[in-house]
């Protein structure tokens, strides 16, 4: 079992930056795969971006590719997004979520534990 809490959420111009922070909860955390999605309104949850247990393999989806990051810290049980450069088409709700089952990495049926969110508002 994996809690997991995101927090750094809020609102920026375009152009701006904001680290998201997801702390989890259970002593496994450091075995399971992470990721990141995003939910706009009225749209379906999307991949954002995905790191290995290890740290040594990162994946994004390709509108943010250049512009966010993902790590984790495993002592601190701890996942990161920093998103530069950011646009109002980022506005959403940003869930990170632990990799529990089978299937690709940008496929939310792979995950089987999410955090509550939190929104993200970029204004133009």
């Amino acid at each position: 079992q994996v809690q997991l809490v995101e927090s750094g959420g809020g609102l920026v111009q375009a152009g701006g930056s904001l680290r998201l922070s997801c702390a989890a909860s259970g002593r496994t955390f450091s075995s399971y795969a992470m990721g990141w999605f995003r939910q706009a309104p009225g749209k379906e949850r999307e991949f954002v971006a995905h790191i290995r247990w290890s740290g040594a393999n990162v994946y994004y989806a390709d509108s943010v590719k250049g512009r966010f990051t993902i790590s984790r810290d495993n002592v601190k049980n701890a996942v990161y997004l920093q998103m530069n450069n950011l646009e109002p088409k980022d506005t959403a709700v940003y869930f990170c979520a632990a990799r529990s089952r089978s299937g690709s990495y940008d496929a939310l049926m792979a995950y089987g534990y999410w955090g509550q969110g939190t929104q993200v508002t970029v204004s133009s």
